[in-house]
C-alpha cells in the first residue's frame, strides 16, 4: 500500500502545479499604450503568383487625446504592377458578421513601390486594406513590405512584413473546351486551339480534349495527341499536331486557387520540381469534375497540372483550369 502511495506523489505534485499555474495565469485585458499603435495581418492564402494579388490588413489606433490619423502608406521592396492599392475605406464587421466599410479619405495614390492614403474624417482608429498585385518583375523573387501611419501630433509607427516569396508558376483560369471544336489545348501558351489554330499553332498543342458515350468507360478524355488511335476515336490530327505527352490522372486534388472553393490544398513550385511521371501513359480517361491530371510537354521544358473544375455531357465539353512550372 505504501508503494502504491508512493507513486501516485508524483502525479498529485504534478496536479498541484498545474492548479497553481491556472491561478498566476488569469486572463487580464491589456493596457492601452498612450502612443500610435498599429498591426498586420495577411489574409490572402497559397502560393503567390504574379497578376494575382496578395492582401493584407493593416490596423492603426491612438487615444483620443493624442490627436487624429493623418495618413497610411505600404512601401513594397518591388514596385507592384497595375492593380495595386490601399483602401480609402476603414472596415470592420456588423452583428451580421458581415463587412462593413467607412470611407476616411480619398482613393489610393501609387507612386513606385509606395501605395498611400491621406485622410480626410476625423478619427483615432482605421483598418485598411491592402492589395499588391504582383508584377512579372518579382517572378521567382522575394518581396517584403513596410506599413506605415502617421497621426496629426507627428507620431509614426511602422510594421514590416515579409519577405513572401514569389512562385515562378503561371495560372489561367476557366478554359472551355468542347468536342470537335474547341479541343486543342496548349500549355506553352495556356491556351484552347480550334482545329484551324491547332494546325497553325502544332508545334505548341499537348492535348487533345475529346467526349465519347461509347465505350462508357471513355466519357471526357484528355489525351496527347501521339497517343494510339483508340484513345482518340474519330478523331484526325490537324497536321502537325502530333507531341507525345506525358499525363498522370488524379482524384481529388482540388487545388483551391484553381477551384476557388475552400479546399485547404494548393499545388507549389515544389510539387513540380518533384514530380515524376516519367513513366506515364498518354492518356487520360473518364475525367469527371474536381479530378485533373499532371502533364509534362513532350520537349520537357513545362510541367503542369490541369484541374477540370467542371463537365457537361449534353454539350460534350468542360471548363478547365491550368498552373504551369517552367522547368
Amino acid at each position: 500500500m505504501k508503494r502504491k502511495y508512493i507513486l501516485n506523489i508524483p502525479i498529485l505534485l504534478a496536479l498541484l502545479l498545474l492548479l497553481n499555474a491556472c491561478e498566476e495565469e488569469k486572463y487580464a485585458i491589456p493596457t492601452t499604450k498612450d502612443a500610435l499603435q498599429n498591426d498586420v495581418i495577411k489574409r490572402s492564402l497559397g502560393p503567390n503568383l504574379v497578376g494575382q494579388n496578395i492582401e493584407f490588413t493593416y490596423a492603426m489606433a491612438l487615444p483620443e487625446t493624442r490627436g487624429k490619423l493623418e495618413s497610411a502608406q505600404v512601401e513594397a521592396s518591388i514596385e507592384g504592377a497595375t492593380g495595386t492599392y490601399l483602401e480609402n475605406n476603414s472596415y470592420s464587421a456588423g452583428s451580421n458578421g458581415a463587412d462593413v466599410g467607412v470611407k476616411i479619405g480619398e482613393p489610393s495614390v501609387t507612386e513606385g513601390k509606395i501605395t498611400k492614403v491621406t485622410f480626410s474624417a476625423d478619427t483615432m482608429a482605421a483598418t485598411l486594406r491592402y492589395f499588391y498585385r504582383i508584377p512579372e518583375a518579382a517572378r521567382g523573387q522575394s518581396v517584403t513590405f513596410k506599413f506605415t501611419a502617421n497621426s496629426s501630433n507627428g507620431e509614426t509607427v511602422s510594421y514590416s512584413m515579409g519577405p513572401y516569396n514569389i512562385s515562378k508558376m503561371d495560372m489561367k483560369l476557366d478554359l472551355a473546351v468542347k468536342d470537335g471544336d474547341a479541343a486543342y489545348i496548349s500549355i506553352e501558351d495556356m491556351a484552347v486551339y480550334n482545329a484551324a489554330a491547332a494546325e497553325a499553332n502544332a508545334g505548341k498543342i499537348d492535348l487533345v480534349y475529346l467526349h465519347r458515350t461509347t465505350p462508357t468507360s471513355f466519357a471526357h478524355a484528355l489525351v496527347a495527341p501521339a497517343t494510339d488511335a483508340q484513345y482518340r476515336p474519330g478523331i484526325t490530327l490537324p497536321a502537325g499536331v502530333n507531341r507525345n505527352t506525358k499525363i498522370n490522372k488524379v482524384w481529388a486534388l482540388r487545388d483551391q486557387q484553381l477551384a476557388r472553393a475552400q479546399f485547404g490544398v494548393f499545388i507549389d513550385d515544389l510539387d513540380f520540381q518533384q514530380l515524376n511521371i516519367a513513366d506515364a501513359p498518354n492518356f487520360a480517361l473518364n475525367m469527371r469534375a474536381e479530378s485533373g491530371i499532371w502533364v509534362e510537354t513532350a520537349d520537357g521544358k513545362y510541367r503542369a497540372y490541369v484541374y477540370v473544375n467542371s463537365i457537361n455531357n449534353t454539350a460534350k465539353s468542360a471548363v478547365i483550369s491550368i498552373k504551369r512550372f517552367t522547368l
